[in-house]
């Protein structure tokens, strides 16, 4: 082999290496994310929620939160509370007194829940490496996540994670349809005294509410 040759054969393996490399460190980081969340009894967050599509002039923004234990969530957004008990989820919507019961199974597959937001990633996704920012002096590192599921409805997300901390500061859901959905952590508590029934549907607070079960 002529020494140019094994010149090239040396920058193909370390070209190798470093991709290879990078996608190991990418996945090392959401183990970390994943530890420092599994750790936590309950989170509070409350953040930006902004959706987009150029396409059809949309162009949505607004703010929400959410707590959540385990699986179970309670979630306010556009004036609508969803909550999660562990078995149901009531979507519970003031203006128009209506109540929608359906059960965790029949939710959409690619639909990432207040409960999933902060682990949906562990699989179905390959996991790579993407830009780094500076916010406000922290370092987020951003994670590009793409559908192993060729029919799925996202095209690619984007996970960004303060990596002192190691807590999502963002997530942004781009679709095929080119809808895009960006999440903003302003702010995350955790271990927070929380009331018995925060998790819990009272079917009493909603006597006049039309309820629909699916």
């Amino acid at each position: 082999m002529t020494k140019g040759r094994r010149n090239v054969v040396v920058v193909c393996l370390l070209m190798m290496c470093f991709a290879f490399a990078k996608a190991q460190s990418a996945q090392d980081l959401l183990k970390e994310v994943n530890a420092k969340i599994s750790s936590y009894e309950n989170i509070g967050i409350d953040f930006k929620y902004a959706l987009s599509n150029e396409a059809e002039g949309v162009n949505q923004e607004t703010k929400g939160s959410v707590v959540m234990q385990g699986d179970k969530y309670s979630l306010q957004l556009m004036g609508t509370t969803q909550l999660f008990d562990g078995t149901d989820v009531y979507t519970i919507v003031p203006e128009d007194e209506e109540i929608t019961i359906s059960a965790i199974s029949d939710q959409d597959e690619d639909a990432i829940t207040p409960s999933r937001m902060l682990s949906f990633f562990n699989e179905g996704y390959t996991q790579k490496m993407d830009i780094t920012q500076n916010v406000k002096g922290r370092t987020i590192q951003f994670i590009k996540l793409t559908p192993m599921d060729s029919n799925s409805e996202i095209k690619y997300s984007l996970l960004g994670v303060d990596k002192q901390t190691k807590h999502i500061y963002k997530l942004i859901i781009n679709q095929n349809n080119g809808t895009s959905i960006t999440i903003t952590v302003n702010s995350f508590k955790t271990n927070q005294p929380l009331a018995k029934n925060v998790f819990t549907f009272d079917k009493s607070k909603y006597a006049d509410y039309y309820i629909n079960r699916l």
